[in-house]
């Protein structure tokens, strides 16, 4: 039986209610993306500072015919002798990862995403690829805050494509994305996982500065996750989580959209241990923060089930203590590990 994502779209149509928001359940699924490889072997290897774009990995979308990329990132980590390494990096333009380190001695390797750049503006462009091959563990995170300024006649976007190998671990964990006034963002994120592999994403939206101290001057915000699982027959879809608020076509404070609240924030778990109970048991332990969330599941395809939990809080800090609340409980209980302290500040 399928569900639906608490609050999955913000969108007001002319005043009107919002749409019903999309139906995790079967539905015609895309062929799975086949990204090229550039290199490949034990040791890290980078493409020369001036190489051409044309030889970059594809992300998996249609290419932009109006601008090239800003920033393009590919990163795949392979196990080898225990631990977790990188097998291929590729960057270019305003994206590339720090060195890797080890947080722990479970052998996952934690990468962090810089962009020298330090925001994002209009018709800027990023292009991520990632891949976690069989039973690798990565956890990805930012340097600071994506920060989107301004983008007159246009919109910034980021293109990310993840594959998770058999017995695969991700856990992404940006900072978190600031829309400060007149700003418009879209993020798609494609993601095939294997049914054995193990998903954590957690992500907090938040209002930037404006002159007038409101919320709500950014123009649209739109982030769109779209979660494959492998299967005999191919890639088949498990959920299409769809995010969109826009502020001009009206008033998003309200109920339905963000219940008098500014900030959200959003957690999506994908793993064959995921059920009732730990929807229960997370779905609890938000309620000792303030914010006011909701929880749903997926459906279970090829023996993996999603989670996905929306947050509405009113600081940035409130609702980053309650997605580490929940990704600590999973870290410990299923990786044996201790709650992120990433340690950046």
């Amino acid at each position: 039986m399928s569900t639906t994502a608490t609050a999955a779209e913000l969108s007001p149509a002319d005043g009107s209610p919002p749409a019903a928001p999309p139906d995790f359940g079967p539905c015609p699924s895309p062929a799975a993306p086949n990204p090229r490889k550039l290199w490949s072997g034990p040791s890290q290897q980078w493409a020369p500072r001036g190489a051409r774009h044309a030889a970059a990995p594809k992300s998996g979308f249609a290419a932009s015919s109006s601008n090239s990329p800003m920033g393009e990132l590919s990163l795949r980590v392979a196990l080898r002798a225990g631990r977790s390494v990188a097998v291929q990096q590729f960057h270019q333009g305003a994206l590339r990862v720090l060195r890797p380190h080890y947080l722990d001695g479970s052998g996952q390797v934690c990468y962090v995403v810089v962009n020298p750049g330090g925001a994002y503006l209009g018709a800027d462009l990023y292009v991520v690829d990632v891949e976690v091959e069989a039973g690798a563990s990565l956890l990805l995170t930012t340097q600071s805050a994506t920060k989107i300024y301004r983008t007159p006649g246009s919109f910034a976007e980021q293109r990310m494509t993840i594959r998770l190998g058999e017995g695969a671990e991700l856990e992404l964990a940006p900072d978190q994305l600031i829309a400060y006034r007149e700003a418009s963002y879209r993020q798609n994120t494609r993601i095939t996982v294997h049914p054995t592999s193990s998903l954590i994403m957690a992500e907090v939206i938040t209002p930037g500065w404006s002159p007038d101290a409101a919320s709500f001057r950014y123009r649209e915000l739109r982030l769109r996750n779209e979660i494959q699982v492998e299967s005999d027959d191919g890639a088949v879809l498990l959920a299409l989580d769809n995010l969109l608020i826009r502020p001009p076509l009206g008033d998003v404070t309200g109920m339905g959209f963000m219940e008098g609240y500014s900030h959200l924030g959003s957690l999506i778990v994908v793993d064959p241990r995921v059920d009732q109970a730990l929807a229960d048991e997370l779905h609890r332990l938000t309620t000792g923060y303030e914010a006011y969330s909701g929880l749903s599941l997926t459906r279970t395809l090829a023996g993996t089930t999603g989670l996905v939990l929306r947050s509405l809080s009113n600081g940035t800090e409130e609702l980053n203590r309650l997605l580490a609340a929940c990704t600590g409980l999973l870290r410990e209980r299923w990786y044996g590990r201790a709650p992120l302290n990433l340690r950046k500040y």
